[in-house]
């Protein structure tokens, strides 16, 4: 195998970093307006009320703007698997390609064919045309949601497939097992729903800065009513799904639940921790406390995993160094057998090369016995197999403390709005304010700790991320990624810019 650049590895991770966070900051406020400016128009054309047409039409440019922004950093996204990660790309194209290629021309196709009604269609076709088209663009970009997550959770939980030997690729055998795995379920459902999260304190927080500034009130308050709910009902089932993924986590990725939970050594009746600072010179194996202080609510993680309190959680050093008590095998263990799979594989190689037929077939099934260990082989210790814990642990945290805040933000905006004084409560409305940003926040720390916590796999146990990456050099991938970095600044600037000067004028008509 050529030797890989760890300096490149480095970088292209940062670049493929920068680029999604960035593409991430588009994305949540286009899955959830969308169907917040369907909502807007579904209630003009059962009303007739033209404020509702002026009010779905506001919301609609600034979905407008957001969208058509936020795909130059998808598009790049995918370019950098090519230019990036080739060896992945080539190993997993049969595969990872698949529902790229049915999101592009399927999702974004339907996304592409009703946007362009939805913005130019009124008053050119009829009311329920221009609605069923504002909603497919709705439907057709959580779709592409869809196959972008189930391209993600595959890398994170590989199903579906096999490992060809001969061409030493992964070859799909069941797309349907890959469509329907668990972790696409829990992964698509909780992306979307807290999306809409995001979408809703969007909304929120500009009909905050007209309530205190006392212009369009009527458009801000019918605004919030909507968004206060569809943001209540996202964050229960943001709860929901945020339950299905930490079951999903223990069973497919145990490592990455016990990073964010600080675990390191396996407990019965575990707990979650509430607040809590880590201890920042903590490694696996000593003695020493993982926290400097911590609250914990006993039994909820055992609950929340396993929905039993007494279940056994294990930690992040039973994980490392096994537990035959709770038959856990240790990473030593399985970094040997991955290492005999690979000699085994390269053993069959070279006998079907010779044309000796037994003693491939020998090799053969000693490297079947030993496949499923194959991205441990690649490993250098077992201590690799631990991700950055205090990036997991503190985003994960900022994540759920911050949902807490949107749920009374959500109640507070609702309940006011049915008084109808919510333009007096200053207080409230500030809270507001500053709550879309907040989301963000709580929105990118999501996506730490669903890619941190996967470190060092490219495809959980099968790929280690250096094997994946191109043979290019370092000082190529750092060009491109300053290149990138101001390219992506400047397209922000650009949508905050934009946005700003839009939400200034206001709705028209009023």
């Amino acid at each position: 195998m050529t030797a890989i650049d760890l300096t490149m590895v480095k970088w292209a991770q940062a670049q493929f970093a920068l680029t999604a966070m960035y593409h991430w900051l588009f994305v949540p406020l286009t899955l959830g307006l969308s169907f917040i400016v369907a909502f807007m128009e579904t209630i003009y054309v059962r009303t007739g009320d033209e404020r509702w047409r002026a009010i779905t039409k506001f919301w609609m440019t600034l979905f407008g703007i957001n969208f058509a922004i936020g795909i130059a950093t998808g598009i790049i996204l995918e370019f950098e698997f090519g230019t990036n990660w080739s060896k992945y790309s080539w190993m997993v194209g049969d595969i990872f390609g698949a529902p790229l290629a049915i999101e592009g021309i399927v999702a974004f196709f339907l996304e592409a064919t009703f946007f362009a009604v939805m913005f130019f269609g009124w008053d050119r076709v009829s009311k329920g045309f221009h609605l069923f088209s504002t909603w497919m663009v709705a439907v057709g970009s959580n779709l592409s949601a869809l196959w972008i997550l189930v391209a993600n959770s595959w890398m994170q939980y590989p199903v579906g497939m096999n490992f060809n030997p001969d061409s030493a690729r992964f070859e799909m055998q069941n797309f349907w097992e890959i469509l329907s795995s668990p972790v696409v379920i829990a992964k698509f459902t909780h992306t979307t729903v807290s999306s809409f999260i995001v979408a809703s304190l969007f909304v929120i927080t500009v009909a905050s800065w007209y309530l205190l500034k006392g212009r369009h009130v009527e458009m801000a308050k019918k605004s919030v009513i909507i968004a206060s709910v569809f943001g209540l009902l996202s964050t229960g089932m943001t709860a929901l799904t945020g339950d299905q993924s930490a079951v999903v986590n223990a069973e497919t990725q145990p490592m990455k639940l016990a990073s964010y939970e600080g675990l390191y050594k396996g407990t019965t009746n575990a707990g979650i921790v509430a607040i809590g600072l880590l201890n920042h010179d903590k490694e696996p194996g000593d003695n020493s406390d993982p926290f400097r202080f911590e609250i914990k609510i006993p039994g909820l993680l055992s609950l929340l995993a396993k929905h039993d309190t007494n279940a056994f959680i294990p930690g992040i050093e039973d994980l490392l160094w096994g537990n035959e008590e709770q038959n856990i095998m240790g990473v030593d263990a399985k970094m040997k057998r991955g290492q005999q799979a690979i000699t085994d594989l390269a053993g069959y190689k070279e006998a079907v090369k010779n044309g000796s037929s037994d003693e491939a077939e020998l090799y053969l099934t000693r490297f079947e016995v030993n496949q499923d260990y194959l991205g441990y082989g690649y490993l250098t210790k077992p201590e690799d197999v631990v991700p950055p814990v205090e990036t997991t642990f503190y985003s994960f945290h900022i994540m759920v403390i911050l949902a807490g805040f949107f749920l009374l933000v959500f109640l507070a905006f609702l309940y006011y709005s049915m008084k109808d004084n919510l333009e007096q409560k200053k207080l409230v409305l500030r809270a507001g304010l500053v709550s879309f940003f907040l989301a963000m926040i709580a929105s990118q720390a999501g996506w730490i700790v669903a890619e941190v916590g996967r470190q060092p796999w490219i495809i959980q146990d099968m790929m280690p991320i250096h094997v994946g990456a191109s043979n290019i050099s370092a000082g190529s991938v750092q060009t491109t990624f300053f290149m990138f970095a101001i390219t992506f600044t400047l397209l922000l600037l650009a949508e905050i810019t934009i946005m700003v000067k839009q939400i200034k004028k206001g709705p028209r008509g009023e």
